[in-house]
């Protein structure tokens, strides 16, 4: 079953606010909500424990958000897209929402908007909801209507290796990438070579395998289980629990 291990999902929840990208939207949004002191915190607080409580609220409050997307995406792959962006948004929205009262009965020994409280919890809610959405639209877990052009994973082979992505495939620490001009191993994680898969339409169909949906000649099932034939190189075993994804997909009958 795809279901990352802790370990291996906290080593890609750290990564992940590691990145200097991350890092710096990460200070642009305190630094947006220091200057503009929503709830009542411009009033309330002074320059300097302004800065701690949003650094505090920004950090914790993505970080929840990533860890929700990392745990719980896998585990949704056989829903339909919408339907896991749904999914996704409501879980990361409760989420932030809990991080942040904890946070303000840690720092300010208060929930938030104590006089109003149901309103300001819903409003930390509805925006919880709304940044959600509109990373999921926007970001790596998107899925892009059209291929628009060769996928980054493509430049981290040789030249000669360099063909349409068939399957991406993990062997310990690698992971090998087979393409219509052969294969190589890459020393990376299959998530990271999933995302660098992309534009590509594909599917996640084993904790150790993805396939490039073009490239699936025929899908026969054996047991509860799945074994797809691919056009170039050797067969992929489909787990139990990406089953409805193939059907979804329209790779097995319903």
């Amino acid at each position: 079953m795809n279901r990352p291990a802790p370990q291996s999902a906290l080593r890609e929840i750290r990564a992940h606010l590691g990145q200097p990208a991350t890092l710096t939207a990460l200070a642009g949004a305190t630094a947006l909500l220091v200057l503009a002191g929503p709830f009542g915190t411009l009033d309330s607080l002074g320059a300097a424990a302004r800065v701690g409580y949003w650094g505090a609220v920004v950090l914790t409050t993505y970080a929840a958000g990533t860890a929700v997307d990392v745990l719980l995406r896998p585990r949704l792959s056989g829903l339909g897209h919408a339907a896991r962006i749904g999914a996704i948004t409501l879980a990361t929205a409760l989420a932030v929402t809990g991080v942040v009262v904890a946070l303000n009965l840690a720092l300010l020994g208060r929930a938030p908007g104590t006089h109003g409280a149901a309103g300001a919890l819903g409003a930390i809610f509805a925006v919880a909801a709304i940044a959600s959405l509109l990373l999921q639209l926007a970001g790596p877990g998107a899925e892009p209507a059209a291929v628009a052009g060769p996928p980054p994973l493509l430049d981290r082979l040789p030249v000669d290796r360099r063909g349409a992505l068939v399957a991406l495939s993990v062997e310990d620490h690698y992971v090998r990438v087979r393409t219509t001009r052969g294969e190589a191993m890459l020393l990376m994680r299959l998530g990271d070579a999933i995302r660098e898969a992309a534009p590509v339409p594909g599917l996640r169909v084993h904790r150790s395998h993805w396939v490039a949906t073009d490239a699936v000649a025929a899908v026969r099932r054996e047991g509860d289980r799945a074994v797809l034939t691919m056009t170039v190189g050797g067969d992929i075993p489909a787990s139990r629990a990406h089953i409805p994804a193939l059907k979804a997909a329209g790779l097995l009958p319903r």
